[in-house]
């Protein structure tokens, strides 16, 4: 593995610790660390004087977060709290009709099932469709598609083994069904390719806290712009609409650009430090971040394989693999093994059945290794 651009300098995390958990909250780069040291300070000298060049901060997020999923425009970007404020602004955008169906799969997080079934006083109905391990998952999902369905709502990636999604071939059997399609891309946007004009995606949000390599409390929200009327909205303040500058206003209009998502105040902080993050990711270039993801990954997997005992549960067909690796070992539970290894400092998850491990793609190959060292004396 190569030396990813000299850019593992902008980490600098503790050389005992592996940290193999960002697709639940990853480290901060450098960067990003500066940027909310710089922010805080400024804050504390003069308070709020400059403003105008927070904005521009702002901006210039909205601007790494449009490039980064090829949205048509940075207006097409609103900055939300999380994922699951934004899949509520779908859910409660939509005029839903009983008898409408939504299908999701059968391996969400529960954010993306949650919101769905609260829509049972509607008379919506949620079909939960089984994914396999094989090539016809989005077969079986376009297979269970039906006159009634209105929406399909899914991972990218699915949290719980990586199992990667075709989000190509969706998108286009939604758009020639007439079917919307809302995309959870948190376990994929800064660590894999997501063109959502390519894909056909209508809606589309992540966090920022996983492989975007931000903070907590900010997530992006992305609205096909032909569709952004159609949601209604059910927040209301001075951030979200046009000439929110002028105070004074007495008849106001709903912002035409996504920030009518975006009722109140912004969190400066947060955006200070994922506007650092994102701008890095792009200076590596999301092509890149993902090769070496996959690097990561495929050595981790190789490792893991020379382990008695021990069963892959993520997919290892390039077209399905991702950034997280998950895994069990005969004999063992996975929830004492993962307490294990994070007792011996490999920060790590157990989800999917297995323990869950995810690099990103600064990860330094002893980062790797010390992962194996002390699994294998887990197992001891």
């Amino acid at each position: 593995m190569n030396d990813n651009n000299g850019l593992e300098s902008e980490f600098d995390l503790d050389p005992n610790v592996s940290y193999l958990n960002h697709a639940a909250v990853s480290p901060w780069p450098l960067q990003a660390a500066r940027a909310v040291a710089d922010f805080a300070a400024e804050n504390a000298r003069i308070g709020a004087q400059y403003y105008p060049a927070w904005i521009e901060t702002e901006t210039q997020l909205r601007d790494n977060l449009a490039r980064l999923i090829n949205a048509p425009s940075p207006d097409d970007i609103a900055l939300v709290k999380n994922t699951s404020e934004a899949l509520s602004f779908v859910a409660y955008g939509l005029d839903w009709q009983n008898g409408d169906e939504i299908i999701i799969s059968d391996q969400e997080f529960p954010s993306n099932r949650i919101v769905w079934e609260s829509l049972a006083d509607k008379g919506v109905i949620v079909r939960e469709v089984a994914l396999s391990t094989g090539s016809d998952s989005e077969d079986a999902i376009i297979t269970a598609m039906s006159p009634r369905t209105r929406l399909l709502a899914i991972s990218s990636v699915q949290y719980g083994t990586g199992y990667r999604i075709d989000i190509a071939k969706l998108g286009q059997a939604c758009r020639s069904r007439d079917v919307l399609f809302c995309v959870d891309a948190i376990q994929s946007i800064g660590a894999l390719p997501l063109d959502v004009q390519a894909m056909q995606i209508d809606f589309t949000m992540a966090d920022g806290h996983k492989w975007l390599l931000g903070p907590e409390g900010l997530g992006v929200f992305y609205v096909r712009p032909e569709l952004r009327n159609q949601l209604k909205l059910s927040e209301y303040g001075w951030h979200m609409i046009e000439k929110r500058g002028d105070f004074s206003q007495r008849d106001w209009t709903i912002a035409n650009s996504a920030v009518r998502f975006e009722c109140g105040s912004p969190n400066m902080l947060a955006a200070h430090a994922l506007e650092a993050s994102t701008a890095l990711l792009l200076r590596v270039g999301i092509d890149q971040v993902s090769a070496l993801i996959q690097s990561k990954v495929n050595y981790l997997a190789a490792q893991l394989k020379t382990i008695a005992g021990v069963e892959l549960l993520s997919s290892r067909d390039p077209s399905r693999s991702s950034g997280i690796l998950t895994f069990r070992v005969k004999g063992q539970d996975s929830q004492a093994l993962y307490m294990a290894l994070m007792k011996a400092n490999v920060v790590c998850a157990c989800r999917g059945g297995g323990v869950r491990f995810s690099p990103h793609y600064y990860t330094p190959e002893s980062a790797l290794d010390l992962a194996i060292s002390r699994l294998k004396s887990c197992l001891e």
